[in-house]
C-alpha cells in the first residue's frame, strides 16, 4: 500500500462532485467547487497522479440489463496460501457474473457479489463454476433483497468546508 495523500477541503469537494457525476466537464466542476478551471484541472490531475482517483466508469443497473437476481456468495478456500488466493481471485474476477470480490477475515475467506438472470443461472454458477474448484471447501449464497450503495466517499472527521465560495463574475455580480 502506498502513502496516504494529504487532501484539503477543496480536494474533497472535487472528489464528492466527481463521485456524484464523473461526466462533469472541468469548467462545470470548477464552478461547483468555486475555483478557477485551470486550478481545478491541476487538482484533478494531482488526484489521479497520487492514485486517489483511479478511474471513471459507468454504473450499470443489473436488473435493467436482464440480470435480475443478485447474490453474495461466501467462500472458504484451502489451503489459504497466496498462490491459492491469487488463483481463486483471478478465476472469480474473470467470470461475467462477478460484480465485486472481497477477500475478508472472519468465517468466510471471500465474499463474491454476483448478478445473474435467474435462479437456474445462480445454481449453475454455484455448482459448475465455484463448487467444482478443488480449493473451494465451503460456500454459502445469500440472495440480495435490496442493495443500497453510498454514492460518495466523504472525508474523515470534519474536513468539509462549512460554506462554498461564490464565484465573482467580471460584471461584479456574484453567482
Amino acid at each position: 500500500m502506498g502513502e496516504v495523500a494529504e487532501l484539503d477541503s477543496v480536494d474533497w469537494q472535487i472528489l464528492e462532485e466527481l463521485q456524484n457525476d464523473a461526466t462533469l466537464q472541468n469548467r462545470a466542476l470548477a464552478d461547483l467547487v468555486g475555483i478557477a478551471p485551470s486550478t481545478c484541472l491541476q487538482r484533478v490531475r494531482r488526484l489521479r497522479d497520487l492514485g486517489v482517483i483511479t478511474g471513471f466508469h459507468a454504473v450499470v443497473d443489473p436488473r435493467a440489463a436482464g440480470l435480475s437476481l443478485e447474490a453474495v456468495v461466501s467462500v472458504n478456500v484451502r489451503p489459504h496460501t497466496r498462490p491459492v488466493v491469487a488463483a481463486f481471485r483471478a478465476f472469480v474476477m474473470a467470470q461475467p457474473e462477478t460484480r465485486s470480490l472481497f477477500h475478508v477475515s472472519g468465517t468466510a475467506d471471500f465474499l463474491v457479489h454476483i448478478a445473474v438472470a435467474d435462479s437456474t443461472h445462480l445454481q449453475a454458477f454455484l455448482v459448475d463454476k465455484i463448487a467444482s474448484r478443488t480449493e473451494v471447501r465451503n460456500l454459502t449464497s445469500s440472495v440480495v433483497l435490496e442493495r443500497v450503495e453510498t454514492r460518495a466517499l466523504t472525508p474523515p472527521g470534519d474536513r468539509r468546508p462549512t460554506h462554498r465560495r461564490r464565484r465573482v463574475y467580471r460584471a461584479g455580480h456574484e453567482a
